[in-house]
């Protein structure tokens, strides 16, 4: 079964390298409309590079600010051996948005082929140990701050999304991180919060090889936007996961979908990636491990999906509470959130199922993980409400 899903993924690759279509990522015509749409602005972040600077955010575009939390330790640092999927993130963006880290690039690495980025931190990993809780880390170049994973930007309500634009506060007014930024001393830092215009209601992952990835509009129209070229079948010890309950967005990169499963405090996820980022080096177990969900566009000879929109850029938001599902008023700029459901055997949508591993990543991996979600045939991700639909 292994070699037909390593094959199978081949095919699609090779059929894709020998298109004519010149780019080998980018958005494929079922998903040109997404890299188009008018974005509002829904809140600012503010982030002083500074020993205890304040991190503070505004819902009126800058005029009023409320505090979030501290900087507890600041960088003048960048790693210019970011992970894989940064490079395709734009410069001076947001390169990956989660409940234990926001990666920030700033540049490219051409002859190691990796973005240049810096990241913030939760408070979490301030702590000896704190590297076992991050998937990837560069300690030097880490903002670090006094928020807890989980909360406020980290996967709360102040979250950013994948893409947002970041900019430098100067005495004339924003300017764009530019190519080559090093953060300095002092630097305040602003992450202009953007959503779609269009946000979806849901997206719906016929998770069989082939499947179709539907998007579901707020007037109920249906689209399909790609496929599945090989479903998830397990779930794995992603880190992380602990700050982000079962059904919750774990985190959103421009290669990456990672969905918690597992009891808030423990950690148990799977993943979704696009097809050519399933054969880059780095990620050699996607193809032929259960835990990861591969996708790509509805015409194997269209590119890549890495850094597009509405999966890998602009859209996604790793935004979640622990009450907000069961809050009356869910509908407001403050209840808003990203869930993951799934259906069993073609059934009714229900909640993704809870799993915990032991946090020791050096015991062996239990074969039940390999199986955990064999039964799932529909994984659905269903967006917060769009601002223009909200309650006032």
């Amino acid at each position: 079964m292994r070699s037909l899903v390593c094959i199978l993924i081949a095919a699609c690759c090779l059929l894709a390298a020998v298109a004519d279509t010149p780019a080998l990522h980018g958005p494929s015509p079922d998903v040109q409309a997404y890299h188009h749409s008018p974005r509002v602005e829904i809140y600012r972040l503010r982030l002083i590079n500074d020993a205890d600077g304040a991190i503070s955010g505004s819902r009126d575009a800058g005029n009023t600010w409320e505090p979030i939390g501290h900087v507890v330790t600041y960088t003048t640092k960048v790693s210019d051996q970011g992970y894989t999927a940064s490079k395709w993130a734009p410069v001076g963006a947001v390169a990956a948005t989660a409940v234990n880290a926001i990666h920030l690039r700033v540049g490219y690495n051409a002859k190691a082929d990796k973005g240049i980025v810096f990241s913030i931190l939760p408070k979490e990993l301030t702590t000896a140990g704190g590297a076992k809780l991050q998937s990837y880390l560069s300690p030097d170049s880490s903002i670090y701050t006094d928020i807890p994973g989980g909360t406020g930007i980290f996967g709360g309500h102040w979250a950013p999304i994948l893409g947002n634009p970041v900019y430098l506060e100067e005495a004339h007014g924003l300017r764009r991180l530019p190519d080559g930024y090093r953060p300095q001393q002092g630097d305040v830092l602003v992450i202009t919060v953007m959503e779609p215009a269009d946000l979806p209601q849901a997206i719906i992952f016929d998770n069989r090889f082939g499947g179709f990835i539907t998007a579901i509009g707020w007037d109920g129209a249906e689209t399909r936007i790609g496929q599945v070229l090989k479903p998830v079948a397990g779930v794995g010890r992603f880190t992380g996961t602990q700050y982000a309950a079962a059904g919750r967005l774990r985190a959103n990169h421009n290669g990456v979908i990672d969905i918690s499963t597992s009891v808030f405090g423990t950690i148990s996820g799977f993943q979704i990636i696009p097809r050519e980022h399933a054969m880059s080096p780095e990620m050699v177990r996607a193809r032929t491990m259960t835990q990861w969900m591969v996708i790509g566009p509805l015409d194997a000879r269209d590119p890549s999906w890495e850094g597009v929109a509405p999966l890998f850029r602009d859209y996604l938001r790793p935004s979640w509470a622990a009450d907000d599902i069961e809050r009356p008023d869910w509908l407001n700029r403050l209840a808003d959130r990203t869930h993951v459901d799934i259906r069993l055997k073609n059934g009714p949508w229900q909640p993704l199922p809870t799993f915990a591993f032991d946090p020791d990543l050096s015991k062996p991996f239990p074969d039940w993980g390999n199986t955990a979600l064999q039964d799932v045939t529909h994984v659905r991700i269903t967006f917060p409400v769009p601002a223009a639909l909200r309650m006032p």
